[in-house]
């Protein structure tokens, strides 16, 4: 995103704006712009504080749109091409893209363990799994990265759960991006208003604040989460604006 002016008049165009807004802070100028102002100079903020880098704060606006908890189009190209121009290569915003994929396993992070605990208050049984090496697990578990979150899903499919730890490990061993960028991508995923994952947001704050990441770094990335609100105004603005002009 481009550095952003500190005031913005009602006379601002879209061409002069960048980020969250698009089209719709041009209508809201007009409709409000006591509130637009207000708003936008919110909305911006993790772009002119200088506590993350630019690209990087381009980036968590990639992992927050592409987010397979989220899935916004718009959002995501917006963002793809502002860290471009930003200076992110095609296998950093890859790589993004690839943790908004598998940030899915809170699916079984979630249902696994109450499967097994209903499974046991019914009384079910299930086929017996023959026992299986889980080279992938065994490496996540040498290097001391291994999240007791994921034992159950590896006590009802360990084949499978090997396959998608292969499938993670492909992607947080790459060191395209530092640990600390990784910890406060992850951050972005959990702490997201569309996912709101507790287990994990406080997993990788603890791993971001080790890895050397500082306190007004972490709250930047919480920030960010919370300017993606913004995006129901982006949605529903024109929407409104539309059917306003159709009556």
């Amino acid at each position: 995103m481009a550095d952003q002016p500190s005031q913005m008049s009602a006379t601002t165009t879209v061409s002069d704006v960048s980020g969250p807004w698009d089209a719709a802070l041009a209508q809201l100028l007009d409709w409000d712009p006591t509130w637009a102002a207000t708003c936008r100079k919110m909305t911006t903020n993790p772009w002119t504080s200088g506590v993350l880098p630019g690209k990087f704060v381009e980036l968590v606006g990639v992992a927050l749109n592409a987010a397979c908890t989220n899935l916004n189009p718009q959002g995501t190209r917006r963002h793809v091409r502002a860290a471009l121009r930003a200076g992110a290569t095609r296998d950093e915003i890859l790589l993004v893209l690839k943790m908004a994929s598998v940030m899915s396993i809170h699916s079984c992070s979630l249902g696994a363990p109450i499967l097994l605990e209903e499974a046991a208050s019914a009384g079910a049984t299930g086929a017996r799994k023959s026992a299986a090496t889980t080279p992938a697990c065994d490496r996540v578990r040498a290097m001391g990265q291994w999240n007791s979150a994921w034992d159950p899903f590896v006590e009802l499919d360990p084949v499978w759960t090997d396959e998608f730890m292969a499938t993670g490990g492909q992607i947080y061993g790459s060191k395209l991006l530092s640990s600390k960028e990784v910890e406060l991508l992850s951050i972005a995923f959990d702490a997201s208003y569309t996912h709101m994952y507790a287990p994990g947001t406080r997993r990788h704050i603890k791993a971001a604040l080790r890895a050397g990441a500082s306190i007004e770094e972490v709250m930047e990335v919480l920030k960010l989460c919370v300017v993606q609100g913004v995006q129901a105004c982006n949605l529903g603005v024109p929407i409104l604006a539309e059917e306003l002009a159709a009556l």
